[in-house]
């Protein structure tokens, strides 16, 4: 089987290039075979990263050659598991893509499906959380060597971007369980979800990741007033500056119920309930607004309203956002029933689509 990782282990380190870790072939066919172990982008920034650790600090070059090497091994091991993409016969029977696709369709349960999927998934999520650390590993080791600053913030922003194909796993499966979703497009988006499964990477995520992350900036920037809910107009009006399908997102969308809930769980970090409370609260004791460092005495409990660019703090709030808005649908309580996320990448994912099919028309 063909993987884009290379089996045999080096005992001696190259420093450039690292063509070892990356099969080229991978990005001219989508429906290549393997683990893309590092895109052509992160390749390039390993390559300048290890040319410049050469002749300054090659005791870090040294961690960085240990950090690829432990990588390689882990996708060459993952490879070994038959591929998603790939007629397979297995224990029970013969697996096809087509089968894995309509089996995440219809026989998809509510709650935790890990033990419902296949091991490859679970074990590529393991290789993408080991792929985030080595890359927040090398930000910091780019930011010791006082290499140049432009050099940290490129690995921090790939970072950060890598931590969106985690979420867009959660994404994919709520869309793909989402019954007021045309059938044809839920197929589409289960076999995006195979080839995420397969390659750890996914050109949709990479394009809407950025977008996400200025948003989320642009939210720590701000200051809103708990209780008014001040700060959500400004949040509005820089974002639609950021991008063309963000703004076309709060254009069409923002009008929506659960598409604004979300939008202030996401601003103001707090949940829907938590939102609803605060604001009876301060209506109750005629407050107008308060500022963040209030919120946790006015609903008697510990609230983390600060907002960090850490990329696990990301992950954190959404996932708490995720389960919440998971809860509310289950049980058919008031509030978003799906993440701020969710919503904008369908969005996008939509317009893509719509786009495709008028480009076929067109011809």
């Amino acid at each position: 089987m063909e993987t884009s990782a290379n089996t045999t282990a080096t005992t001696e380190f190259v420093s450039v290039p690292l063509d070892e870790f990356f099969d080229t072939s991978e990005t001219e066919n989508p429906l290549q075979i393997g683990i893309v172990v590092l895109t052509p982008k992160q390749r390039a920034m390993v390559d300048d990263l290890s040319q410049k650790l050469t002749f300054i600090r090659p005791d870090y070059l040294e961690i960085l050659k240990r950090r690829m090497d432990d990588l390689q091994s882990l996708a060459a091991s993952i490879a070994r598991f038959p591929s998603l993409l790939e007629r397979a016969t297995l224990v029970g029977g013969v697996r096809t893509p087509q089968e894995l696709i309509e089996s995440l369709i219809n026989h998809t349960p509510e709650g935790d499906a890990m033990l419902q999927l296949p091991s490859k998934s679970t074990l590529g999520r393991g290789f993408l959380v080991a792929k985030i650390h080595t890359f927040s590993s090398l930000t910091k080791l780019s930011k010791e060597a006082a290499l140049d600053a432009k050099i940290t913030q490129t690995f921090q922003d790939e970072t950060v971007s890598m931590m969106f194909l985690l979420l867009a796993e959660d994404v994919y499966l709520n869309m793909i369980r989402d019954n007021s979703i045309e059938m044809n497009f839920r197929r589409q988006l289960a076999l995006s979800l195979l080839l995420l499964w397969e390659h750890r990477a996914d050109q949709n995520i990479t394009d809407i990741s950025p977008v996400l992350q200025s948003v989320w900036q642009a939210r720590r920037r701000l200051a809103p007033a708990f209780g008014t809910m001040m700060g959500t107009s400004e949040l509005i009006m820089i974002s639609m500056q950021m991008d063309e399908q963000w703004a076309k997102f709060i254009k069409a969308k923002l009008s929506v119920p659960d598409v604004s809930q979300a939008m202030e769980e996401f601003l103001f970090g707090l949940s829907y309930e938590q939102v609803q409370q605060l604001k009876a609260t301060l209506r109750e004791k005629g407050i107008a607004a308060i500022g963040r460092d209030e919120v946790s005495s006015f609903l008697g409990q510990h609230i983390k309203t600060d907002v960090s660019l850490d990329y696990r703090d990301f992950y954190t709030q959404y996932s708490l956002r995720r389960d919440n808005a998971r809860a509310r649908a289950r049980f058919g309580l008031p509030g978003p029933h799906k993440t701020l996320e969710d919503y904008f990448i369908r969005f996008v994912m939509e317009l893509n689509q719509e786009k495709q099919n008028n480009d076929i028309y067109a011809k």
